[in-house]
């Protein structure tokens, strides 16, 4: 049974380590990464919006596509555009370059015990993990009022109160090398990805920092 809630996926980045190149539309084993999350997202959830500076690009998904609301390159505001479209109380909101996105871990961060605060983020040795996490969309005017303020780090926005972090002994439970947040930057992230099989996670260690 699918989730109540909104699955967004952020593909509106600059890009600028990647040569410009947009990184959703990287492929990798004959899939592009944006394929294998809106895959995973049906399965998962009821509503699925893709966040583009390039939404012309993004029509063969059978989604809502839309461009940022604000005219500012951050991450604070594809998150206030997915919150914004959602039609559900909550959305879990992530990055179009992660290829290896376990549905255990999503499932993890989803769950109801998570949905109390202003947003569920997964908190693993390398920090708080902002584009790996779920948001209520009654929190859609704080986020607003910071974009105002031109204050766009998502973690000071909802601050500790309004956060609900899943440990990382939660999340290695799941995934025990936490290769659902490895991401890829640069070519040689994609390159390094290139060796792993997706259905054998565990030839891949999670790289802090990448």
């Amino acid at each position: 049974m699918k989730k109540p809630i909104t699955g967004v996926i952020l593909a509106g980045g600059l890009n600028t380590r990647f040569n410009g190149k947009n990184k959703a539309l990287i492929r990798l084993n004959g899939e592009t990464i944006i394929q294998r999350l809106y895959r995973l997202f049906a399965d998962l959830f009821n509503e699925i919006i893709i966040v583009s500076n390039d939404p012309a690009a993004m029509l063969a998904f059978d989604c809502l596509v839309t461009a940022d609301l604000f005219p500012i390159r951050a991450s604070l505001i594809g998150i206030h555009t997915g919150l914004f479209y959602a039609s559900n109380d909550h959305a879990f909101i992530c990055a179009c370059d992660t290829p290896f996105l376990k549905r255990a871990l999503v499932e993890t961060i989803i769950a109801p015990a998570h949905l109390t605060g202003g947003a569920a983020m997964p908190d693993t040795a390398a920090g708080l993990e902002p584009l790996c996490a779920v948001y209520a969309k009654k929190y859609l005017p704080l986020v607003e009022q910071n974009i105002a303020r031109n204050q766009m780090k998502i973690q000071r926005v909802f601050g500790r109160k309004r956060i609900r972090p899943v440990s990382e002994k939660k999340l290695r439970r799941v995934d025990p090398e936490l290769i659902s947040f490895f991401n890829i930057n640069r070519p040689e992230d994609l390159a390094r990805a290139e060796q792993m099989r997706p259905d054998d996670d565990r030839r891949a260690s999670y790289a802090q920092g990448n």
